[in-house]
């Protein structure tokens, strides 16, 4: 097998840009010229993300459409809290489309999406903010590494 075909268990090396259907950038690797990095497995992209990487070579471009189950899913209703104006820092300017970062017990940090502001009452989304939409993802493969040996 060759090293440079993309595995299950790969390591891929690879510029993306995430667009959606209207054409608007999302994300884009190319932005800041750092490639991603990502082992195949590792749960970093969905089973259908991968399954698009699949068999891709060093050196190879693609693009693939994929629909919002099979790229970051649809909104869970259960992910909106709505808050306390009280809870946000009174220098934070809170409008509709802010993105806040909420510390969590465990020091990780999980963005949110102020969808309103109604008084003392705040509405935050916590699905990630490409939810629902249907995504198309370029590729361009820069390298393929085999899998390191684990254990």
């Amino acid at each position: 097998m060759s090293e440079n075909i993309i595995d299950a268990q790969s390591e891929v090396i690879m510029h993306f840009d995430l667009k959606l259907e209207d054409g608007s950038a999302a994300d884009s690797t190319r932005i800041n010229n750092k490639p991603a990095k990502l082992v195949m497995g590792d749960g970093s992209l969905t089973p259908n993300f991968e399954a698009c990487l699949l068999g891709l070579k060093k050196g190879e471009k693609k693009a693939f459409t994929l629909a919002a189950d099979d790229a970051f899913g649809q909104p869970n209703p259960d992910n909106i809290h709505h808050m306390e104006r009280s809870r946000f820092s009174s220098d934070l300017e809170l409008a509709e489309g802010t993105i806040v970062a909420f510390s969590q017990p465990d020091g990780s940090e999980v963005p949110g999406i102020v969808r309103s502001v109604a008084g003392d009452s705040v509405t935050v989304d916590f699905n990630h903010p490409l939810a629902g939409q249907t995504v198309i993802f370029d590729v361009e493969i820069i390298d393929v590494l085999p899998a390191q040996n684990k254990g």
